[in-house]
């Protein structure tokens, strides 16, 4: 028996990662240091005329901190609640979090928009799971109404460092 635990940890590792989203993760942080580095070559008109609702949402939300974070409520009860969602820091107390438990669609939309973002180049990638908006993104941000991305915002869950 003996010979196993090699492969048990191994599993047991695995089983870990996978619990932390790990794959996604370190899928998109080469994806965000790839395109960071190597951008696509696009105006930023041209640019902002390609990006999904959900991407200029995310951008606009995240305009003044530049804070993104990606996380998983591996706790919840309902599958829907526990995927893997974007959380945009809005202050040092408030963030607001695309996901919502009734409708994972949405969930899933809005982490699309990230991974578009990411494509773009115009995510950093630091640790773990935090990303920040890249500069070129602080200045694009700033260009977006809020009239043209309101309804996408009220699809996010705000909530305080308390909650």
């Amino acid at each position: 028996m003996k010979d196993l635990n090699p492969v048990d940890n191994y599993l047991h590792g695995s089983w870990e990662a996978l619990g932390n989203a790990a794959p996604v993760l370190v899928a998109l942080a080469q994806l965000c240091s790839e395109r960071w580095v190597r951008p696509p070559q696009i105006a930023d008109e041209e640019l902002l005329l390609t990006l999904g609702g959900e991407a200029k949402a995310i951008l606009y939300a995240a305009r003044d901190r530049g804070t993104i974070e990606l996380k998983a409520v591996n706790s919840a009860f309902d599958a829907a609640a526990r995927l893997l969602a974007v959380y945009v820091e809005l202050s040092d107390e408030q963030t607001i979090a695309f996901r919502d438990p009734h409708e994972p669609s949405v969930t899933v939309q809005f982490l699309e928009g990230f991974k578009q973002l990411c494509e773009y180049g115009l995510i950093m990638h630091h640790i773990y799971r935090d990303f920040s908006l890249a500069p070129r993104a602080l200045v694009l941000a700033q260009t977006i109404a809020h009239e043209e991305v309101s309804q996408l915002l009220e699809k996010a869950t705000e909530f305080g460092i308390h909650d």
